[in-house]
């Protein structure tokens, strides 16, 4: 029979060992050190273990594991590691020879179960130490999630959050310390929330009612949904981009002279799985973009102060980029020589100078060079006219 790994992570409930299968149970009377934080370590009874208490921050718990490394471990996690846990750390540290999970039943499963709500349509986050703005893309009328919160205070943060968005009159499902002896549900709306006495682990079954804004899904959000001093890819010149960029599950994105970031933000916003970096050399912009991908539910978008195309050195490749600013003969050369085979470049032009290295690089390497032409109804005296926009020139080709 092959070694079990020396380190094991155990989903515990909150009625501690009792509630762990025999497996599970099992493993944890034969550990020499258990380690976890001070909760559930509370929950065990005395025995011959060694216990560690997990430190803070968490990424202080590692190297204290690895000094371990060598006897019988087992890590107290909450349910199921690997959903919002400690899991993916470990198995990012560590390798799979190293250890193993047996997982608990998740607080998810308990607070869908409590509820009556089908897990499948429910979403699902773990907002321990995330920004609440991650429940921004999905905040409408009608959806259901389970959010996994610190404590009382990040309770009544949330609800505060979806007053300010126009969703005050969402219902809120407190569930306090699901699976225990502890275990409380209360429910009231984010508008009336007035409890002080909220447990630690909390989570919360938010169904969102309100006239808020809603983020549409299809490409092109208003431009006022963005910060901006002007600098901002105009919604349908975007739409038409972000179809251009034609983004798929797992790539990612170069914004090159980001400006707002609108064009990288919603590259993001189109699955959870993409990732992008959006490249802007002033700093006031740089920031501005970092508000607007927070304020949107991307907090993920990754942000790099430079000029192009010396502040691409050293980034993980791309599958696409976009060039909306600093466009160059230097920027084309750079990109020609470093990008591998097989990625997409859409870049913008206004300017006749832009316009025209375009046609240039157009005829050298082909794809697709688009002119585009947008007018919007303005008043002419007593009547309406068209006010046409400047022409945008777009050229869209595969490396």
């Amino acid at each position: 029979m092959a070694e079990r790994p020396w380190l094991t992570v155990i989903g515990l409930g909150e009625d501690g060992p009792d509630g762990l299968p025999p497996a599970s149970r099992h493993v944890l009377d034969a550990a020499q050190v258990v380690m976890g934080p001070p909760r559930h370590l509370s929950l065990l009874p005395e025995g011959p273990a060694e216990r560690v208490e997990w430190p803070v921050p968490f990424s202080d718990g590692l190297p204290l594991l690895e000094a371990l490394r060598g006897k019988r471990i087992v890590v107290l996690a909450s349910g199921d590691p690997f959903w919002f846990g400690v899991g993916s750390v470990i198995a990012r540290h560590f390798t799979p020879e190293d250890w193993t999970a047996l997982p608990g039943q998740s607080t998810f499963s308990l607070a869908a179960s409590r509820l009556a709500w089908p897990l499948e349509k429910v979403l699902t986050f773990g907002l321990h130490a995330a920004p609440l703005t991650r429940l921004r893309p999905y905040l409408a009328p009608g959806m259901r999630a389970l959010v996994l919160l610190r404590d009382g205070t990040a309770v009544r943060d949330l609800a505060a959050w979806l007053m300010d968005s126009g969703f005050g009159e969402s219902r809120l499902h407190v569930l306090e310390a699901l699976g225990g002896p502890r275990e409380r549900h209360r429910e009231t709306t984010a508008e009336a929330l007035a409890y002080d006495d909220i447990q630690h682990p909390v989570c919360v079954g938010l169904e969102a009612h309100g006239d808020g804004r809603v983020l549409p899904r299809a490409s092109g959000l208003p431009d006022d949904a963005f910060e901006s001093e002007g600098q901002i890819t105009k919604r349908p010149i975007r739409a038409l981009t972000l179809s251009a960029l034609a983004p798929k599950p797992c790539e990612h994105l170069w914004d090159i002279g980001g400006g707002s970031g609108s064009v990288g933000i919603e590259w993001l916003l189109s699955d959870e799985s993409l990732t992008a970096t959006s490249i802007e050399p002033r700093a006031d912009r740089a920031a501005r973009i970092l508000r607007n991908a927070d304020a949107l539910g991307v907090d993920r978008l990754n942000v790099v102060q430079g000029e192009a195309p010396g502040a691409l050195a050293g980034l993980p490749m791309p599958n696409a980029v976009f060039v909306g600013g600093g466009l160059s003969t230097a920027l084309l050369e750079w990109l020609k020589a470093y990008l591998p085979s097989g990625t997409r470049l859409v870049a913008n032009a206004v300017t006749l100078e832009s316009e025209a290295l375009l046609a240039v690089w157009h005829k050298t390497l082909g794809g697709d060079l688009l002119r585009i032409e947008l007018a919007n109804a303005a008043p002419l005296g007593p009547r309406r006219g068209w006010k046409a926009a400047y022409p945008v020139v777009q050229w869209s080709v595969t490396f």
